[in-house]
């Protein structure tokens, strides 16, 4: 990702609407899946907890307090020497994290190595999807679980993603195409971010339109992203909880349509 878009992000990653909405929702998503599989009605019970969790492209490490709340010993990785730098400096996590900078493959860890391995919003920026999720399912024990989030419709394509460095975005089909090509078993495919996608994918799409005018190019991309614009605190806190709201009913069923899509698989096999 551009230096330009990460300083964004670190500045914006605690109180946006957006990275807030997330966490709540993909973790909402893992909560559920624990207590099923622990058959005990809290994910952070002994028998629900995964032992060792990889997030791999853990970025500013938004995830890594909520991951760490859950399982036993987290281990953050990603190629940014500054991002990694800058966990070791956050208040809000418990206990120090193994972090280690790699790219998604090949990946410095023994076969088998963990329990559940997070990608949150990675896999678009890579350009060997396959090798990674091979490399995934490597290092996941036998059972392991793959939780990984994806921005969703390839005709959203946009200076967004550009900033971004984003390879491509999915449909829940080619997601599910390319996860199971890599030999996992696919335990829910749901659209995300659903109630506030009819606002998000009409303005999106006719800041998409205003990209392709003449005259409407701009010295540097990053001052036209969905993070430059300024909102007051109050609306931060509506369209996060608005955003939040939806794991009502995506912990229970899988949501046709959204403006991002989570995963959740499991590793089956040898």
């Amino acid at each position: 990702m551009r230096r330009e878009a990460y300083a964004q992000f670190l500045a914006l990653e605690r109180d946006h609407w957006w990275f807030r909405g997330r966490r709540a929702v993909y973790l909402a998503l893992l909560d559920r899946f624990l207590a099923r599989r622990g058959r005990c009605a809290d994910p952070r019970a002994p028998a629900a907890r995964p032992r060792r969790v990889l997030d791999l492209g853990c970025g500013p490490g938004g995830f890594l307090p909520g991951l760490a709340e859950r399982c036993e010993t987290v281990v953050a990785c990603d190629v940014d020497l500054e991002c990694l730098r800058g966990i070791a400096g956050r208040q809000d996590l418990a206990r120090p994290v193994p972090r280690l900078c790699s790219p998604a493959a090949p990946l410095p860890f023994r076969d088998g190595a963990f329990d559940l391995l997070c990608l949150f919003d990675v896999l678009e920026h890579l350009d060997d999807e396959a090798g990674a999720l091979r490399e995934a399912r490597r290092v996941l024990a036998p059972g392991g679980v793959l939780l990984l989030s994806v921005p969703a419709y390839p005709w959203l394509f946009a200076n967004n993603d550009r900033v971004a460095m984003h390879r491509r975005r999915y449909t829940r089909r080619t997601l599910a195409a390319a996860v199971e090509g890599a030999g996992f078993a696919i335990l829910r495919n749901t659209h995300a971010n659903v109630l506030l996608a009819p606002a998000i994918v009409p303005v999106a799409l006719a800041l998409k339109a205003l990209e392709t005018k003449p005259g409407a190019e701009v010295s540097d991309p990053c001052e036209r992203t969905n993070l430059s614009w300024p909102l007051p605190r109050w609306a931060h806190g509506a369209l996060w909880r608005v955003f939040a709201a939806e794991t009502c009913f995506t912990g229970r069923w899988n949501a046709p349509f959204g403006h991002s899509i989570a995963l959740l698989a499991e590793k089956t096999g040898p």
